[in-house]
């Protein structure tokens, strides 16, 4: 047995539980031994150092501790700075693991100590059990699961700092972690799990944590990949499987269960900024997802395939299963050596011939219309598959297989199937309203309709688009020579439309960004019609995508709905809802509503958002979808997605569901198939039972009084005047250029699409995304974009009369809509560290910005502790104020290393050498791992 000698953590004595106390001065023991080995004594020596006097700063004596900390880190070389990142960095991803091992072991004893009277909170039993008490009956309960639609959409947005080497890394040290605890390992099996993870250690302290190159989308497409083939693929038919084990255990049936769950993605098709993402780059998208989810079907039917072994020797076999049999052999053949080694088991040679059959599906070919349709019809499709799985799965039943079909393999397989088809997830084209409108302008003007359509007013540009949109012709010839962003435009659509003609759930949605007037929504309906995804047909239209609106700032939102009535009652885009089965998707965008309006504005302008487009879309009779764009971080909407559900407006639990996953969230989600697991089913338990309380008419506590909404009114008006006169203030911008490292954030290589929608010399606030916004702002402890302006809304309120303390002291009791939106406020505000903030504002010699701030961030704290009733904050959430105390003096070693580096660069005037670059990025991704977040 190996004496580590490390770290000395002492987590237990931050209050968590024991087993993550355990595991965390484990990783510590083994991060420090592996300095020690691989750097020396030395290194070691400061890296404890560091540790231990950034720990007792919190004790006494802290600004003057961590002064001295910092002219400490100002004497060392680059090389023992570059080893500190690594050792630090390294530890941060391990206790992140070990805290997602802590969750799944929760679940694990919360799923042992569960009970049919008491299930488990937040799972599917949960949920169903729910239902049965609401007095639903079963034909009623499968009716509510009939409707539920969730559509979790993984984007590439440039918020995950890791690369795909250190997430599998971190994926084996967790699988030796959930080991050590689940699989009760005798001591020598202990020894070789621990070396095992010290050999991982090894590994990731000496593994480039920063790309050497600029990721490229076809390596995002990959990343997305990852996830599925890893996780998704196995987690899905499990949630099936929880479904109709609930439906049995409290209502003794279960059901043939429809696809609730299908996933969407915006890899390789979100063009919105992204110049990477050519028309060629969605092709070979399409044709990655399709060849990666062929590969999972054949491991699946190999599988499958040594299972059933039935022999026809032994029972008797449907005389259909010989037919299909026969009709396979007409386009595909097995080998000799195949059809005699299985000459009497013929589900191995019908599953054997659906493997060779996978090998006829046509790649997704170059954008162009095919002349003829007779090799779409031929080829092997989905529909086809799906019919293959249900004709294998009928034979085994009429030969009294039942249990077969039941459960396993072949019934997961059918799942997959029908949730994944042959493109795994469905992907959508976003662009622009902008590019876009210049697409229709050149578009007009070549074909000679009119000189410039930009020009026209509003109505006059509707008129003309109703006229053109109705009319079969095309406007240009299919090779016309165009400028290369409308080139690309429309290449673009031509290959969704060859995609859906292969593969109809291959694309999913035209996403219109920046959607100010109808004429933005009915320029892609005519792009659509000149790649014949929406055809005319007399005075109505088939279609084959859906067109989305994206409303993602204040003043849109507030006028979404008046948009949607109108067209809702537009003579032709009623066409395009009817031509989609009375359909529309709607888009709320909570990254650029937060950078626009602030924290609170944001949530209340989507919340009302929420509540008119269902108004509106019921009252048009239109079934409807809201798309949540959320982000990671709280700033950009982010939060527990299953209370982010049951907040919504109650007109809104209609049992459809669609929202963003990007980044670190997707690994956060997806890395390991417990955490996912878990992940769906809250997601499937909110969706149960929100849907289910509308079904029967029970609030979830959605009402207000009219004193309160007027209350919200004010707290987002006062909230966002707090949070423009910052950020317009002059000099502010200049400011957080120079204290934090957006300059560096914006050269990272984490992913395709730019930080800004202008050239890199050109970036100013407006132009600059929200994700490196929030971004900036989380590296330097501010947290800003998640909190504030709400300190001075709720002051002013509560200073104003001890009513309005009491009504909001009431609202955050009563209604979950405000206590998510103060709850999450009140993370975002425990998470801060202004005292190290004051580091970075101190590096300028400018102390007026970073006084603003505290004593706003004061006030915050103050008005929330006073609603809610704590002493301080995160009392209602030990978990994460723990995990938060645990990880703040590590973190603040890693902030005051990046300050010095920053220093170093700004010394060398701005044109530091490579490897202080790397360090930079380094700092960059160790401070996102602390943090667990970057946009």
């Amino acid at each position: 047995m190996i004496k580590w000698k490390g770290l000395s953590i002492e987590a237990e004595g931050e209050g968590i539980s024991e087993p993550l106390s355990k595991n965390v001065n484990l990783l510590g023991e083994l991060v420090g031994h592996a300095i020690r080995e691989q750097a020396g004594e030395e290194i070691f020596n400061i890296v404890e150092d560091l540790r231990s006097r950034c720990k007792n700063a919190y004790k006494a004596d802290g600004d003057k501790t961590r002064k001295m900390v910092l002219d400490t880190i100002s004497g060392l070389s680059d090389t023992e700075i570059d080893w500190l990142l690594r050792a630090y960095t390294s530890f941060f991803h391990l206790v992140n693991k070990a805290e997602q091992e802590e969750i799944v072991r929760i679940n694990r004893e919360r799923e042992h100590s569960s009970s049919h009277e008491n299930p488990r909170a937040e799972s599917i039993a949960d949920a169903i059990a729910g239902m049965k008490k609401l007095g639903l009956g079963f034909d009623e309960a499968v009716a509510i699961i009939r409707r539920i639609d969730i559509q979790p959409t993984l984007t590439a947005h440039p918020t995950e700092a890791r690369r795909r080497t250190v997430l599998s890394l971190q994926k084996r040290i967790a699988f030796s972690l959930y080991k050590l605890a689940i699989h009760n390992p005798t001591p020598d099996e202990t020894d070789r799990l621990i070396k095992s993870i010290y050999d991982n250690v090894i590994l990731l302290l000496n593994t480039d944590d920063v790309r050497s190159a600029k990721i490229t989308v076809p390596d995002e497409v990959r990343n997305g990949l990852y996830f599925f083939s890893n996780s998704i693929w196995k987690v899905v038919p499990r949630i099936y499987d929880d479904i109709n084990k609930s439906l049995d255990a409290y209502y003794g049936q279960t059901t043939d269960l429809p696809i609730i769950l299908r996933y969407r993605s915006w890899i390789g098709g979100d063009r919105d900024g992204n110049p990477s993402v050519t028309a060629e780059v969605t092709r070979s998208t399409l044709n990655m997802q399709r060849e990666a989810t062929i590969d999972l079907y054949r491991n699946d039917l190999q599988e499958l395939r040594s299972e059933l072994s039935i022999s026809k020797k032994q029972t008797t076999i449907p005389d259909k299963l010989y037919r299909s049999i026969e009709n396979d052999r007409t386009m595909v053949t097995l080998t000799d050596k195949t059809e005699r080694q299985h000459e009497n088991e013929p589900y191995r040679i019908k599953l054997g011939l659906m493997i060779e059959k996978l090998k006829l599906i046509p790649e997704f070919d170059t954008g162009l219309i095919s002349k003829s349709e007779s090799d779409v019809q031929t080829t092997y499709t989905a529909e086809k598959f799906i019919r293959d799985i249900k004709l294998i799965n009928e034979c085994l039943a009429e030969s009294g297989f039942e249990s077969l079909t039941e459960n396993g393999m072949l019934r997961h397989l059918r799942i997959r199937a029908e949730t994944f088809g042959f493109s795994l997830a469905a992907l959508d084209i976003r662009q622009h309203s902008a590019v876009f409108e210049d697409t229709v302008d050149e578009l007009f003007r070549l074909s000679g309709v009119v000189k410039s359509y930009k020009k026209l007013s509003e109505d006059a540009r509707c008129e003309l688009l109703r006229r053109e949109i109705r009319n079969p012709r095309p406007l240009v010839r299919l090779h016309a020579k165009l400028s290369e962003s409308s080139r690309s435009i429309l290449d673009c659509f031509l290959v969704a439309r060859k995609a859906v003609k292969l593969e109809p759930g291959s694309i999913g949605s035209l996403i219109i960004s920046m959607t100010h007037d109808v004429s933005d929504m009915l320029e892609v309906m005519l792009i659509g019609k000149e790649a014949e995804l929406v055809v005319p047909e007399g005075e109505k239209f088939r279609s084959h995508v859906d067109i989305v609106p994206l409303f993602e700032t204040i003043e849109d939102l507030e006028n979404s709905r008046a948009l949607m009535e109108q067209l809702f009652s537009d003579p032709v885009y009623s066409q395009q809802v009817e031509a989609r089965g009375r359909f529309q998707e709607i888009m709320l965008g909570y990254s650029d509503s937060n950078k626009d309006g602030g924290y609170w504005m944001a949530n209340w302008a989507l919340h009302k958002a929420e509540r008119d487009l269902a108004e509106v879309c019921s009252k048009h009779k239109v079934d409807f979808r809201l798309f949540h764009g959320r982000g990671g971080s709280v700033g950009r909407g982010g939060g527990r997605a299953n209370q982010a559900v049951l907040s919504l407006p109650q007109s809104c639990h209609n049992g459809r569901m669609r929202f963003t996953e990007q980044g670190e969230i997707i690994s956060f989600r997806y890395s390991l198939p417990a955490i996912a697991k878990r992940h769906l089913e809250q997601i499937v338990n909110a969706m149960l039972i929100s849907t289910s309380a509308a079904e029967a008419n029970r609030s979830l506590g959605d009402e207000i009084t009219d004193e309160h909404f007027k209350m919200m009114e004010r707290i987002a008006t006062l909230s966002m005047q707090t949070y423009r006169d910052l950020i317009h203030r002059p000099g502010l911008w200049e400011w957080y250029t120079r204290i934090t490292p957006i300059e560096h954030i914006s050269r990272l290589p984490i992913a395709s699409r730019p930080v800004s929608r202008k050239s890199g010399s050109e970036v100013d606030f407006e132009s600059l995304r929200a994700i490196p916004w929030v971004f900036a702002w989380t590296q330097v402890r501010y947290n800003l974009p998640g909190w504030y302006g709400i300190g001075t809304a709720l002051k002013t309120l509560i200073d104003e009369s001890d009513d309005n303390l009491t009504n909001l002291k009431q609202l955050y009791s009563d209604w979950m809509y405000f206590r998510v939106i103060l709850d999450n406020a009140q993370r975002e505000l425990a998470r801060c560290h202004l005292l190290i903030s004051a580091f970075y504002a101190g590096m300028e010699g400018e102390a007026g910005f970073h006084e603003i701030i505290s004593e706003e961030f004061n006030k915050a704290r103050e008005a929330i502790l006073s609603i809610n009733g704590q002493k301080e904050l995160l009392d209602n959430n030990p978990v994460i104020q723990k995990s938060i105390r645990l990880r703040n003096p590590y973190t603040d070693v890693l902030n005051l290393i990046q300050i010095e580096l920053m220093r170093r660069w700004k010394k060398k005037g701005h044109q530091g050498d490579d490897a202080l670059r790397h360090s930079l990025f380094s700092s960059i991704n160790g401070i996102a791992a602390a943090m667990q977040s970057t946009g």
